[in-house]
């Protein structure tokens, strides 16, 4: 990678491998630090991905900026490649945190669970929302703090003239993170079925398992439609058990994002 190296990157190793983009380490000797860079073939590329929503998020990330968020420095073009230079968060993702420890205590749950409320506070009260939240999307940096990654989904303008919620009808991240609405394909407020995934996050974090099997749809809605399902084991406080039921309630019901820091439990 020449061009690369002609902007002061020294590459190192590879954090993560998709389809079409690599993650790699990097130093940057400009900065003076450590960075991550995600590059993006433009042959591998799917064109919607490249004329929507690429640009799509290059333009929400350079706008954002939150202790909660994985903060995004420059964007290099070449005829073949985009490149994506964002803050390296060493210590890999939520689910490789989960699988190693089993399950997060809930003390450690509760800090990380702030950490990602900050920053999905931050971003519903401009009006964007992130839509593929998910274990894989959220990062834990040097500092044990988690930070929210991977804006390639994310929408803005998603408010009327009158300040009106604009309800959505596509869907692009996970199943097994996906309210009963989107399920059933019906157009859905974004901004609840946000909080849906963060409670589908949390019960991960402090079960160690995801609460809905999603290798069924038919499964997965009926699932998500009926009462959720608390393990006896590991013990999880009452209270933390009562925000994950207000999370993950159906659709009107559900505790908007700016009632949840009222919370008793974080």
């Amino acid at each position: 990678y020449q061009i690369l190296e002609s902007q002061g990157f020294v590459v190192g190793k590879t954090l993560g491998q998709g389809s079409y983009a690599t993650v790699k380490a990097a130093y940057d000797i400009n900065r003076k630090h450590k960075v991550a860079i995600k590059i993006i073939s433009k042959k591998k590329a799917p064109d919607d991905y490249l004329t929507k929503f690429l640009p799509r998020e290059i333009e929400i990330v350079r706008t954002l900026q939150h202790p909660s968020l994985v903060s995004f420095f420059q964007v290099i073009e070449t005829t073949s490649r985009f490149f994506l230079v964002m803050e390296c968060c060493e210590r890999g993702d939520l689910l490789d945190a989960i699988r190693n420890m089993k399950q997060i205590p809930e003390d450690q749950a509760g800090l990380w669970f702030r950490s990602l409320h900050d920053g999905i506070l931050y971003m519903h009260n401009r009006g964007i929302v992130h839509r593929d939240l998910k274990c894989e999307n959220l990062l834990v940096d040097n500092s044990n703090k988690l930070r929210v990654t991977d804006f390639g989904f994310a929408r803005r303008n998603l408010r009327g003239k009158m300040g009106e919620i604009i309800y959505s009808e596509t869907y692009c991240g996970s199943y097994a993170y996906a309210p009963p609405e989107i399920l059933k394909g019906i157009p859905y407020n974004p901004f609840l079925a946000e909080i849906w995934s963060m409670g589908v996050v949390l019960y991960t974090m402090v079960y160690g398992r995801l609460p809905f099997d999603d290798t069924d749809h038919k499964k997965l809605l009926k699932q998500t439609q009926s009462r959720i399902i608390f393990p006896a084991k590991p013990e999880v406080s009452e209270e933390c058990r009562i925000l994950m039921l207000k999370m993950m309630i159906k659709g009107q019901e559900r505790v908007p994002i700016h009632n949840l820091v009222y919370d008793n439990w974080f």
